[in-house]
């Protein structure tokens, strides 16, 4: 797959089959979708291609909102390198290009620049300015600038198992076993390890402190996990904790690590780590002897589910 990073810089060598869309999460419905256009577009001589945004419109058009997102535009430029897409475009959203009329995105863009032969689009698709552009539209510039549109019907859109907005949902309610369900592989967290308090350290469960550099990213709900990492092409399991740690009057949320039969010194590595269970709520001990006990029987209950499931 080749990554492009403006719409501008990309000079195809055959017609295109395209898609267009945030693609969050890159869930089994995305999936599905792209492979499908990868088909297409293979058995018919053509290129496939996916163009998305980043920042994301509401970044630029609504600043004043908190945006969350499943992936980070890395975590999905991966996930979609998976897929067989021939071409990435990943084009800096602006005020600017938001001023592009339907027309003007449509011969200017579609045709002129991604060099356009098939649009397979979703039937609530809404482009140009203001969004003023909707599918029947494209279906009208279709048959003047010679390209086929496919619409991707709501039956495929509407359902559970294709809704990033279900996803982003279930996380932020601890259902982690629905969200990866509908994502078709595990949530991730990446981030570089920083210094910590080391209180971990006193009571027997050393971790490593995870600092998420893209403030969009979302995080799921506080609580404890169990986990997995490859770090140095093994593979180590742990439980995480994200919150505020109540038990030492925490003021601002964390996230941490504790990986079992691992004792080397991860600091300043940058480490990914896979979601696997929801383990249980985050809970205000009244000592730190509690919550070590605690820490015990979490571990157990860790390498149970690891040892029934992994």
């Amino acid at each position: 797959m080749e990554t492009v990073h403006s719409i501008f810089d990309f000079t195809p060598t055959h017609e295109t089959y395209v898609t267009i869309g945030t693609f969050d999460g890159v869930h089994i419905g995305h999936q599905k979708i792209v492979k499908d256009l990868v088909k297409q577009a293979h058995d018919n001589n053509k290129k496939s291609a996916l163009l998305t945004f980043f920042p994301h419109p509401r970044m630029v058009l609504q600043k004043e909102a908190s945006i969350e997102l499943i992936n980070t535009i890395d975590e999905r430029k991966k996930l979609l390198e998976a897929t067989g897409l021939d071409y990435l475009i990943i084009h800096p959203f602006s005020k600017e290009f938001s001023r592009l009329t339907a027309l003007d995105f449509v011969r200017d863009i579609l045709v002129n620049q991604l060099n356009v032969s098939k649009l397979i689009i979703g039937y609530d698709h809404h482009f140009g300015k203001n969004r003023e552009g909707n599918i029947e539209q494209l279906t009208e510039y279709s048959h003047i600038y010679n390209f086929e549109v496919q619409e991707i019907p709501a039956q495929d859109i509407d359902t559970v198992a294709v809704s990033s907005t279900k996803i982003r949902r279930a996380l932020k309610e601890g259902a982690l076993k629905t969200a990866n369900n509908y994502l078709g592989y595990h949530f991730t967290i990446k981030g570089k390890v920083v210094d910590g308090k080391k209180i971990g350290h006193t009571i027997g469960f050393p971790t490593a402190n995870i600092e998420v550099k893209e403030d969009y990213k979302l995080i799921p709900k506080a609580g404890v996990y169990v986990v997995k990492s490859s770090i140095d092409s093994k593979t180590f399991y742990g439980m995480m904790n994200i919150g505020n740690r109540p038990t030492l009057n925490g003021s601002h949320q964390t996230i941490e690590v504790n990986y079992f039969d691992f004792s080397e010194d991860l600091y300043n590595q940058t480490i990914e780590i896979e979601l696997l269970y929801f383990l249980r709520e985050e809970e205000k001990f009244n000592s730190l002897e509690a919550l070590a006990d605690q820490l015990k029987r979490d571990k157990l209950a860790s390498l149970e589910f690891i040892n029934n499931n992994m």
